[in-house]
């Protein structure tokens, strides 16, 4: 019993170490899209700072206003 239930794990052991270096080759071997990266995080940042450009005044007193009302908690 326990001889063909530790042939059954060797067994398991082979076909996972197996499936892992296909993996491994497979994902080594892919090289990616550089410039669509470059173009999404281009693109990020051109929304960011736009959306910061026309929030930052509106931030700006949301954040004054909420501070001063915290002045006088003491």
């Amino acid at each position: 019993m326990m001889n063909m239930g530790s042939r059954l794990i060797n067994e398991l052991r082979e076909k996972v170490l197996k499936s892992s270096v296909q993996v491994f080759r497979a994902l080594s071997e892919e090289r990616g899209d550089v410039p669509g990266w470059v173009l999404v995080v281009l693109m990020t940042t051109g929304l960011v700072t736009g959306i910061w450009t026309l929030a930052a005044p509106r931030i700006d007193a949301i954040l004054r206003n909420s501070l001063d009302s915290m002045s006088g908690i003491r």
